[in-house]
């Protein structure tokens, strides 16, 4: 849960903060949890709202992926075959940096789907949106993702 609200603030240690607020929120409203539906996912959603309202009163401005490519003016070379730890870890902040570029929705989709490894379905009930917006907030962040990426010279356009 912890990666889900850290993927959405971008700061580690606000999201530390935010998934003990989520835990008290939790504990004050068991009593309105669905027995029918799965803890996990009423979990993540009070997480996900609580990332999202902390980001509404911080009102910080949300940066365009067009101004990757212009503060990362030197291109990389592609990665060879077997890259080494210093590309990769080249590669993950690459990865970090686009990623804290994108929408919220987009970053809280790609952390429900990828980090905590939720299906669509599980997604669009984490966020409160319909399946295909789900899928449809997946495909435009992995989308803007590689063309981040490609900007940057990592990935062959």
């Amino acid at each position: 849960m912890i990666s889900l609200i850290a993927r959405i603030v971008a700061d580690p240690a606000l999201a530390e903060d935010l998934a003990q607020d989520t835990f008290v929120k939790a504990y004050r409203n068991l009593a309105a949890f669905d027995t029918t539906r799965r803890l996990s996912s009423w979990l993540f959603r009070i997480a996900h709202n609580t990332a999202l309202d902390s980001l509404r009163r911080a009102r910080g401005p949300i940066a365009s992926l067009s101004t990757l490519s212009e503060s990362h003016a030197a291109h990389r070379a592609p990665a060879p075959a077997e890259p080494d730890p210093v590309e990769q870890e080249a590669l993950r902040q690459a990865l970090s940096g686009a990623m804290a570029r994108l929408r919220p929705e987009y970053r809280a989709a790609m952390a429900l789907r990828y980090d905590e490894g939720l299906a669509f379905d599980e997604v669009a009930q984490v966020m409160g949106i319909p399946e295909a917006t789900a899928r449809s907030h997946v495909h435009r962040a992995r989308k803007e993702l590689a063309r981040a990426l490609a900007d940057a010279g990592w990935l062959q356009k």
